[in-house]
């Protein structure tokens, strides 16, 4: 059965990357692959890690992401340490949603909070003219549960 789910998983990853107008080959479905399986935002080290196994060299992996992410399946974000990560994005509908991430400031875990929402208040009169045009990420900074 396992087999099974892998095989559908699989074609399932093929179709996106054919929605996407990208031609699925071996390196665009192992990147895809590794990134649906990851539970969190991946660094291109650690997909390179996770692909060398299997042939797949850092520049092919590298290539591949910002590819993927260009297409929109896979969304790239910097947590505050100036690496990029990178994750993959739902399906067709949910391309747009995105979510916050919590970052341990001790042992640096990662997090991701999908299910958490942030609403922002307006200004209030006498408060400086910043402006937030376009929210884009939520990062959280604090100690995780091992770490507290």
């Amino acid at each position: 059965m396992k087999s099974d789910r892998t095989a559908a998983e699989r074609e399932r990853l093929r179709a996106r990357i054919r929605e996407a107008g990208l031609r699925c080959t071996a390196a665009r479905l192992a990147v895809l692959g590794v990134l649906s399986r990851a539970a969190r935002p991946m660094s291109h080290a650690d997909c390179a890690a996770k692909l060398d196994s299997a042939g797949f060299d850092r520049t092919t992996v590298y290539r591949n992401l910002v590819e993927l992410t260009e297409a929109s399946l896979v969304a790239r974000v910097d947590l505050g340490d100036h690496v990029w990560r990178f994750e993959i994005r739902g399906d067709v509908a949910e391309r747009a949603d995105k979510h916050a991430h919590f970052v341990c400031v001790d042992c640096g875990e990662i997090t991701c909070l999908p299910d958490m929402g942030v609403q922002l208040n307006r200004p209030k009169k006498d408060a400086s003219r910043a402006v937030i045009s376009d929210l884009t990420e939520v990062l959280l900074k604090g100690h995780c549960h091992n770490c507290a």
